[in-house]
């Protein structure tokens, strides 16, 4: 028994080794998403409204994913549903305002180039990030667990992340900078010996089926090895090219200017006292 499940790891390697191998994977992701509202007694938004706001913007933080892969390629991109996002608060709506994303957003990754190109928006405008891959420090367990009909292995790394958090109390705002420890978990199968992940993961000894790191959770439902139709992978070629460090503060001035607008404009008062996470 021993010898045919060697035998079985062996021709799964080999396979997955082959130059002209394929796949693609599909992911769910959620994020948490909460609104602080304060106490003002000048509020105009009834307890019924926040709770529709706050469900809106949870159900807009669900989203689904495809990414397709070889032996050392990836594409990762969201699948878009028609029709810009928006939310209805009273009378009016609130479109969201793209600060990464979009319809055109899309991220490739060459694991063994080390270096990956991200197409992405703010606000219309198109970027084309490219910038290296950083190597994530992963401490790897035994831990093991089942997504599907696969067995995965646990794996987590920690970071030191910046949150800014502007208040808006009686159309004074402050933004606060704080720091914090996160620890981001993965689970990856070695059933699929590529290094490949959703997202900005990568670098373990399989493919990562889930992330969790506090926030946002990202799980695969479903994989099809070298499917009929032969998947293209394309490199990005559109946008103004940035470093991942000029775009990261390229976002944080345009954020920075829309909260300003938002503070000026008499139009939609959602009250006093509401916090608002900016990058978070």
């Amino acid at each position: 028994m021993k010898t045919l499940l060697t035998t079985f790891a062996f021709l799964m390697v080999v396979s997955f080794n082959a130059q002209n191998f394929q796949g693609k994977a599909i992911y769910k992701t959620s994020r948490k998403s909460k609104v602080k509202f304060g106490n003002d007694k000048k509020s105009t938004m009834s307890d019924e409204m926040k709770l529709k706001l706050q469900a809106r913007l949870q159900k807009m933080n669900q989203k689904t994913y495809n990414l397709y892969f070889n032996k050392y390629e990836s594409v990762y991109k969201q699948v878009v549903a028609l029709g810009a996002p928006r939310t209805q608060v009273g009378g009016a709506q609130i479109k969201m305002i793209s600060f990464g994303g979009g319809a055109s957003a899309f991220l490739y990754k060459n694991i063994k180039e080390k270096r990956y190109a991200k197409q992405t928006e703010i606000q219309g405008k198109r970027f084309l990030i490219k910038d290296q891959i950083n190597k994530k420090d992963w401490v790897m367990s035994s831990e093991t667990k089942n997504i599907g009909k696969y067995t995965c292995y646990k794996a987590t790394y920690t970071k030191e992340v910046e949150n800014k958090k502007m208040t808006l109390v009686d159309g004074k705002s402050e933004i606060k900078t704080t720091k914090e420890k996160v620890t981001t978990t993965a689970w990856y199968t070695p059933e699929i010996p590529l290094s490949h992940g959703p997202d900005n993961y990568q670098g373990l000894p399989g493919l990562i089926l889930e992330i969790n790191d506090g926030k946002t959770t990202i799980v695969c439902t479903e994989i099809i090895i070298n499917p009929s139709e032969k998947i293209a992978i394309k490199e990005p070629k559109k946008g103004k090219v940035v470093s991942q460090k000029k775009f990261n503060k390229i976002q944080e001035e345009k954020s920075n200017e829309l909260m300003e607008k938002f503070k000026s404009r008499n139009g939609m008062d959602l009250g006093n006292g509401i916090n608002i996470k900016m990058g978070g």
